[in-house]
């Protein structure tokens, strides 16, 4: 059990067509889906070919972990995460550079409670998702969306199933709309539109609540009677299609993301070879740091250098020449606070360290 009570697995990328059938997705999603034939090799006896499907989701593959062996009601909730490649055969009018693809990942998870257990998990969920969302200084709407036209079960069960994730928005004290009409085939669920600086909602958090598959699969737990109980299924993502995420905050920061978050954090800029053993030592220490940073020890002028670095919205850019040489300097130009002058190699490290630290 690893990162928030999470097991972490690993499942195939190709199922058989009965497992879908089983979940239902093959009558509520096959067209989204990427599927095919293949030979069972039995075709002179009749038996033809057999159906597969590219997983689109990990839903029904989890149902079968939780169903391989007796499960305890002191074993829930059992949450099971996921990060495996999903595809979706996305309309070719609706891909859009990484924001809609059709392979992506994302940072999946199922969690196995009793029904009493719904709004406390719940919870937990919706304070996650807002300490991430912080971090990056991103807002949200949140909308709980409703039965759909086309759904499975029986409605007094999906009567249940909204009112448990309502209860849990309530309590939260988070604002929300009603999404008439538009939950998931197998139960309602909160959809969180987030807002990226230029306004623009994209949805990416999700958690949805069912209480169709884990009867579909027939699923059960012994609970403290020491009788057969079927779990409830929260079907959860935080950021949602990694691809899409990524595409979001590039645009969200407009590609200055800060030192905490950002894949270059300081480049070195000499001046001459001169500095190159200086550089080195530099680079070593800050490195040791736990920082990433580069060094530019190309021919190119330094005013060629510094252009390129602020181009490519570094946030910090460390000249070294024959100043910083003799005084064991280095001249810091931030991105936000512009020229800093010279420092010491400890002060900077101190300021850099201090902009380092993670907000998740």
């Amino acid at each position: 059990m690893v990162g928030e009570g999470y097991v972490f697995v690993k499942i195939p990328l190709i199922f058989d067509k009965k497992l879908w059938e089983i979940s239902g997705y093959w009558d509520y999603y096959s067209e989204n889906m990427f599927h095919f034939e293949e030979s069972d090799g039995e075709e002179e006896s009749g038996c033809g070919c057999r159906t597969f499907g590219l997983k689109p989701m990990n839903c029904p593959s989890h149902m079968l972990i939780f169903g391989s062996q007796k499960r305890s009601h002191r074993e829930l909730p059992l949450r099971i995460h996921d990060q495996g490649v999903l595809h979706r055969n996305e309309i070719s009018g609706a891909l859009s550079g990484l924001t809609r693809v059709r392979q992506f990942c994302q940072d999946d998870a199922h969690i196995f409670c009793m029904e009493e257990q719904i709004e406390s998990e719940v919870k937990s969920l919706l304070g996650l998702i807002e300490k991430i969302y912080s971090a990056f200084d991103m807002g949200y709407a949140i909308k709980l969306s409703t039965r759909p036209e086309k759904f499975l079960g029986e409605v007094d069960v999906w009567d249940r199933a909204e009112a448990g994730l309502k209860n849990a928005l309530i309590a939260s004290g988070q604002e929300f709309s009603i999404n008439e009409g538009d939950g998931a085939f197998y139960g309602p669920k909160i959809d969180f539109e987030v807002l990226d600086a230029l306004g623009r909602a994209f949805q990416c958090a999700t958690i949805q609540l069912d209480f169709q598959l884990p009867i579909r699969f027939d699923l059960s737990y012994v609970g403290a009677d020491n009788a057969p109980h079927r779990p409830v299924v929260i079907h959860r993502a935080i950021l949602g299609s990694f691809e899409r995420f990524i595409g979001i905050l590039i645009e969200h920061y407009a590609g200055k993301f800060p030192v905490w978050l950002a894949p270059e954090q300081a480049r070195i800029l000499t001046v001459s070879e001169k500095s190159d053993e200086y550089a080195q030592e530099v680079l070593q220490e800050l490195k040791a740091l736990g920082a990433q940073v580069t060094w530019d020890d190309s021919s190119n002028k330094i005013g060629y250098k510094i252009r390129e670095a602020r181009n490519q919205r570094i946030p910090y850019l460390l000249v070294i020449g024959k100043n910083e040489l003799e005084n064991r300097t280095v001249s810091v130009r931030s991105r936000e606070d512009g020229d800093l002058g010279e420092l010491s190699l400890d002060d900077f490290k101190v300021r850099l360290s201090q902009d380092m630290v993670s907000k998740l």
